[in-house]
């Protein structure tokens, strides 16, 4: 079981709404099809990088539900798998860099936008 957010990088929406449908077309476009596969841009890198270096993805740190974090990462968006019991504290942290980093992050399981 994991908790699911979605950083990506692009114009903040101005609503929920308007973020779950941009959400919608982005995982769609580059991340549900494995036709083409699209590097992640430099900030996506970059911000990955963060995470993960505060947050490590081997395979023992009980923190990611499929690492490697950047192998969910695709053109502007990442896709976070966090497991469950790490998930409130990672999600935070994680939320809070994406600000930082100027990147949008959406939570799709309560269809919202984070702080």
């Amino acid at each position: 079981m994991s908790y699911d957010l979605a950083v990506w990088d692009g114009d903040r929406p101005l609503n929920d709404g308007q973020a779950g449908s941009t959400y919608d077309e982005l995982f769609e476009r580059y991340l549900e099809s494995d036709d083409v596969v699209v590097p992640p841009v430099p900030r996506i890198v970059a911000y990955v990088e963060a995470l993960v270096a505060r947050y490590p993805d081997d395979e023992g740190s009980g923190v990611w539900a499929s690492p490697p974090v950047i192998g969910e990462a695709s053109g502007p968006m990442v896709y976070l798998l966090m497991s469950y019991g790490k998930a409130e504290e990672v999600s935070e942290y994680a939320s809070a860099l994406a600000r930082e980093h100027g990147l949008v992050c959406f939570d799709p399981q309560a269809e919202r936008l984070r702080p």
